[in-house]
């Protein structure tokens, strides 16, 4: 994953981690660590306010503390996986130097933490991590290394498909990312999250679909990600009309009254509710209407 930094995959989940993130504390993406030289997928240090109920799963992780998020496209290697401890463990060498320096300390519950993203994850590779579930307090498909290792990695098809998991299931794979990009769409239109993700799956798409030599991965990321581009489309348009709508009803009220004081602005809020047909019968009738026909009339017609 950090290995191809280019692709549009690891250029999409660090901007998505750092969207959904953003509110609740600082995100540094191609955080730079050293020795040797290293980058950290997404670097989350929450803030001490911060709260995080409409990110589910992702809020609860990374409210515990400083957090390490890996994203990757296909199941790690094993060298990639101690790839991301050595990265860890630079981190957490980093924190305790500081805290020597300025003479604190730094308790163990408070180091660094690491969590790597898997569309899936083999039986193999998790028995050679030795890794362990924690169903008392954690769900099916987060699994714990060592406690002292200070990590974990998550196999994003054995999540619950719950809105708890949904931000992690959009970075899955096949029919996972799909039953998510759907849920996605169904979300509320006024939930901000959502406008933003589908923006950014927007973006993600067309930066898959203009690469060169379409891998069968990039195929099936293009097929996955159909539903939530053609909604970031007509939202993107739907809003050109709303904006326009209201661009043409507020220079009528100005021509015709001056200026657009409050009582007005609350006439072109409503205006822009109308159905298309009432809207236009309401701005052909607006030019022989004065100022106070016209509150009374919409007044009257709502």
């Amino acid at each position: 994953m950090t290995q191809q930094p280019h692709q549009p995959h690891d250029k999409f989940a660090k901007e998505f981690l750092e969207e959904l993130l953003a509110p609740l504390g600082e995100v540094k993406i191609n955080r730079e660590v050293t020795d040797p030289t290293r980058f950290v997928d997404v670097l989350f240090l929450p803030s001490p306010q911060a709260q995080a109920e409409n990110l589910g799963l992702l809020g609860r992780i990374a409210l515990l503390n400083t957090t390490l998020l890996e994203p990757f496209r296909n199941q790690p290697s094993r060298t990639e996986v101690r790839n991301c401890f050595m990265k860890l463990f630079t981190v957490i060498a980093d924190s305790q130097r500081k805290a020597k320096r300025e003479e604190t300390t730094i308790s163990e519950d408070d180091l660094a933490r690491l969590w790597i993203l898997t569309p899936s994850v083999s039986a193999s590779l998790l028995a050679d991590l030795e890794v362990k579930l924690d169903l008392e307090k954690w769900m099916t498909g987060v699994y714990f290394f060592q406690k002292c290792f200070r990590g974990a990695i998550l196999a994003i098809n054995e999540l619950p498909v719950t809105p708890e998991t949904l931000w992690f299931r959009l970075l899955g794979r096949g029919t996972v990312q799909q039953q998510a990009v759907s849920e996605l769409v169904a979300l509320p239109p006024e939930n901000l999250v959502r406008r933003n993700v589908l923006e950014m799956v927007y973006r993600w798409r067309i930066s898959v679909m203009t690469q060169t030599d379409l891998t069968e991965d990039d195929q099936e990321l293009i097929m996955n990600l159909t539903e939530a581009y053609q909604e970031a489309r007509a939202q993107a348009v739907q809003e050109g009309v709303e904006q326009e709508r209201r661009q043409v009803v507020e220079n009528l009220l100005r021509f015709r009254f001056g200026s657009v004081d409050e009582e007005l602005s609350r006439v072109v809020d409503n205006l822009l509710q109308l159905a298309p047909d009432d809207f236009a019968r309401f701005l052909l009738e607006l030019s022989s209407l004065s100022r106070e026909e016209l509150l009374a009339r919409f007044n009257s017609h709502e």
